[in-house]
């Protein structure tokens, strides 16, 4: 069987009933399997993790997204998460028997028929952009939901209007793509002083490649995190963005406590991160149950501080495994 995996995020995460009716329409496209979703309150966004064959995907994410235009309302949203439209992004991801091409064909037509049939602006952005600047999702963003009549003026979308209207004000931008695996990596700081961790996310990024960052404050949590998107996690692997991280902090007078991934992540970036703290321990992997190994990692980078890191329910892999086994 191929898969595609689907991890739109959308600009909903304080209403559990909305949030539920949205899974619940998805889920009822025969052939999705839901690996996960992660609720964020101060963001106010949730992260869905979905696959489905290429030949259902498109169906599923319309399906995704024809709920959440229909519920939410972003002329109304507050979060302290980059934003512009309800789906604010919707990337398509091969993982098993498909091709970036694939994604790349999914996303066009998911575009296309979101502009065409909901009346909406869409942008395509990552492998699947019209332009080279809309490869970058920071672009499409900048300015945020507030200056989207100006966006939608000066960077027409590839498909729908670009015009803010009443619908247009609910809805937002969409942004719709294709790309390879992205790790959602936060690192937690001892500090509420968000001046200090935006000057640990501009360090962090100038010395890591294949990352992007930027420095926050978590109300819920009590303190600021370093979130970061880790586009390559071969270039930039766990270990060394958490480390890295816990240099530059220090520099500063500010430890590292912690860190959290949303959503789920390829068997493999675990494994690295492995191996580099086995090595410092002068041991090797080979033989050691993979339950050992994935304590360790969790164990170095506090995966747990947050909310526990369950290698089931997180792993791309295990989680498939489980869903096909039952």
């Amino acid at each position: 069987m191929n898969l595609i995996e689907c991890v739109p995020n959308i600009s909903e995460g304080r209403d559990k009933n909305k949030i539920n009716k949205i899974l619940a329409e998805l889920t009822s496209v025969k052939g999705v399997e839901l690996l996960g979703y992660e609720i964020g309150q101060s963001v106010n966004r949730t992260v869905i993790t979905f696959v489905a064959p290429k030949e259902i995907m498109p169906a599923a994410a319309l399906a995704l997204i024809k709920k959440s235009l229909e519920l939410i309302d972003m002329s109304k949203h507050h979060g302290t998460h980059p934003r512009i439209g309800c789906v604010d992004v919707c990337p398509f991801v091969p993982f098993k028997k498909t091709t970036l091409n694939d994604c790349i064909e999914i996303a066009q037509n998911v575009a296309e028929e979101s502009g065409k049939n909901f009346g909406v602006p869409v942008y395509l952005y990552g492998a699947a952009a019209s332009k080279a600047e809309r490869q970058k999702l920071s672009f499409l963003r900048k300015g945020g939901y507030e200056n989207l009549a100006g966006k939608l003026t000066l960077c027409p979308p590839d498909f729908g209007p670009n015009t803010l209207t009443e619908k247009t004000q609910k809805s937002g931008a969409l942004c719709i793509g294709a790309r390879n695996f992205l790790l959602a990596y936060n690192i937690n700081l001892n500090t509420k002083d968000l001046a200090i961790a935006k000057t640990i996310a501009k360090e962090l990024r100038a010395q890591l490649p294949a990352i992007k960052t930027l420095g926050w404050y978590i109300e819920e949590y009590g303190f600021c995190q370093v979130s970061i998107n880790i586009e390559d996690y071969k270039k930039a692997p766990l270990y060394l963005v958490y480390e890295t991280c816990k240099n530059i902090a220090c520099k500063l007078n500010t430890k590292v406590t912690g860190s959290e991934l949303v959503g789920l992540l390829p068997k493999e970036a675990l494994l690295d991160s492995a191996k580099f703290y086995l090595n410092k321990e002068n041991r090797i992997i080979q033989g050691i149950p993979h339950e050992e190994v994935f304590d360790l990692v969790i164990k170095n980078l506090n995966l747990s501080q947050i909310a526990p890191f369950i290698p089931n329910e997180k792993v791309l892999e295990l989680k498939l495994k489980g869903l096909t086994s039952q």
